[in-house]
């Protein structure tokens, strides 16, 4: 460079930019662009990728049971994906010709992970659910065994809380024997009849977390007087608190259940609970059946003792009390409270994300353990 600055070359395109000189070709040559040199071997050390060395690819994730498609497709295009119910032998023949490959475990609100799956995969690391509740995930072994858990909340707080709304509507102004009335033909004999008003209702929730909350804030959206029922008074909330559950249930004409299933509240929906909701009370269920005691509950509808019911879940789903099928103050789901394509694809990528982020080594989305 000390050369050219010196040479004949440089005097001769001096009037030229600074910065370019002009060749015999039409070539620009900038002399003022840094020259790029490889990193020394110390950089490419120092910022090498997260130390797990395996394949992702070579990562045995273990499907429990048939999820949505796009999970699936998810999963299969960065692990290996085993699916048992592909194969003809039986789970426990499977799990014994697969487990030591087994890393991680996805399960949902069918089949999540027990004591027993989780103690016949010795390299279990993870267990990522495809649902937001854990019941079906024994908490206390993954513990013990270091076992980490994710789930996926958030994502679908908005749709299980637009579902609960829906079926109050749908019992109180009776859509569902509505639309059976238009499409029988009936309606050219007579109007239907009246129904009730859902806007200005007293509606006691069980359970005031995220669920619970989204509901709050869409039933006051209709007028509605809002009290709720959990294991302690909720800061930041104007809304009435009852420390007991018969005393929320008396004082409610809805009663939304959206409380986590637990030792606790397993059957929380009690006899007492129900009476006290009384004849002209609704009952709304998008949590887990088994916070209703389901025999209690079909016998109050059947003896007028409870005045109608909205359920999204069931005690042994997907079995549902077929004495509730004829009643028309009764509006029944198949579990489909995030059953929506964005909040399924949305749950989906939370699930993988969690899994690729434990296999590299980084902090986990949305942790419980």
């Amino acid at each position: 460079m000390r050369r050219l600055l010196r040479s004949p070359f440089y005097s001769l395109c001096s009037r030229f930019s600074p910065t370019e000189l002009i060749s015999p070709f039409p070539v620009k040559i900038n002399l003022t662009q840094e020259v790029k040199k490889p990193p020394p071997k110390s950089f490419l050390t120092v910022f090498s990728p997260p130390p797990y060395t395996a394949e992702m690819k070579d990562i045995g994730v273990l499907m429990t049971s048939p999820m949505y498609s796009y999970l699936e497709q998810e999963l299969e295009s960065r692990f290996n994906l085993l699916k048992p119910w592909n194969h003809s032998s039986s789970m426990a023949e499977f799990l014994k010709n697969n487990s030591v490959d087994i890393k991680a475990v996805v399960g949902d609100t069918n089949i999540g992970a027990d004591a027993q799956l989780i103690d016949s995969l010795p390299n279990l690391e993870i267990v990522a659910s495809y649902s937001v509740g854990l019941d079906k995930i024994d908490l206390e072994k993954c513990k013990e065994k270091g076992i980490r858990v994710t789930n996926t909340p958030d994502v679908l707080t908005d749709d299980v809380a637009d579902l609960a709304i829906g079926l109050a509507i749908a019992v109180l102004r009776r859509v569902c024997v509505c639309d059976g009335f238009v499409r029988s033909g009936k309606w050219v004999n007579g109007d239907f009849g009246l129904a009730t008003k859902f806007s200005g209702k007293s509606v006691g929730i069980v359970g005031l977390g995220r669920i619970g909350s989204a509901i709050a804030k869409r039933a006051e959206a209709f007028g509605c007087r809002i009290s709720y029922h959990s294991r302690s008074r909720k800061p930041n909330t104007n809304y009435a608190y009852y420390s007991s559950i018969i005393d929320l249930a008396a004082n409610s004409q809805i009663l939304m259940v959206a409380c986590a299933l637990t030792e606790e509240t397993h059957h929380i929906i009690n006899c007492k609970v129900i009476n006290a909701l009384g004849p002209k009370g609704i009952l709304i269920n998008i949590g887990r059946g088994a916070l209703v005691d389901e025999p209690e509950l079909v016998s109050a509808l059947l003896e007028g003792r409870l005045g109608g019911a909205g359920l999204d879940v069931f005690e042994h789903e997907p079995e549902a009390p077929e004495q509730l099928f004829k009643l028309d103050n009764v509006v029944l789901l198949p579990h489909v409270g995030t059953d929506t394509v964005e909040t399924s694809s949305a749950m989906a990528d939370l699930v993988v994300r969690n899994l690729e982020a434990h296999f590299k080594n980084e902090p986990l989305l949305t942790p419980v353990i």
